[in-house]
């Protein structure tokens, strides 16, 4: 009972989450924002939702019981929640599902982006890693970490190439 209360939940956080990135994405729009990393991005999507999926049909298919070790897990992922709020926050307008680069805009260095460059993709690899692990769905974890590895592989060098050819990017991170 509580997978699908927590499953219910992240999965509903995520649907607010894509109607959010639709406003931003329009707002940028309109002040002249590309895209940046298309060809990816449905990849991207497949990605997350076959997460969601195989995390769903394994739990299901196990019926395991919660990790000995879930009130530490839970706790772990409960502070990502934290933190990707955080990085929401932090980016505000510019926060996108997808690469979208406003030309002259000036790079977001305040909240977790003062720290690290891209503290969104870390909180999103630890939670792909952590929800499977609370309701020991190993193979979810482990295989969709590995496919988000890949992901960010090629996403972050597009994000990056992007934000250096029109923004301060280059500059803000020296």
């Amino acid at each position: 009972m509580i997978f699908y209360f927590v499953y219910s939940a992240v999965l509903l956080q995520r649907l607010a989450e894509l109607v959010l990135a639709k406003e931003n994405e329009k707002w940028m729009r309109e002040r002249g924002a590309f895209e940046a990393g298309a060809s990816h991005y449905p990849f991207m999507i497949a990605l997350h939702a076959g997460f969601f999926i195989c995390l769903l049909v394994e739990t299901v298919a196990s019926n395991k019981p919660l990790s000995p070790i879930w009130p530490f897990l839970a706790f772990l992922f409960i502070l990502t929640q934290v933190l990707r709020v955080w990085c929401l926050y932090s980016l505000g307008r510019f926060w996108n599902t997808k690469i979208l680069i406003l030309p002259g805009a000036k790079v977001v260095r305040r909240g977790p982006y003062a720290f690290i460059k891209h503290p969104n993709y870390v909180i999103v690899t630890i939670e792909i890693l952590l929800l499977p692990l609370i309701f020991q769905a190993y193979v979810t974890a482990a295989v969709f970490t590995l496919l988000n590895a890949a992901m960010l592989s090629v996403r972050i060098p597009a994000e990056e190439k992007a934000l250096k050819s029109v923004t301060n990017y280059q500059r803000a991170f020296e």
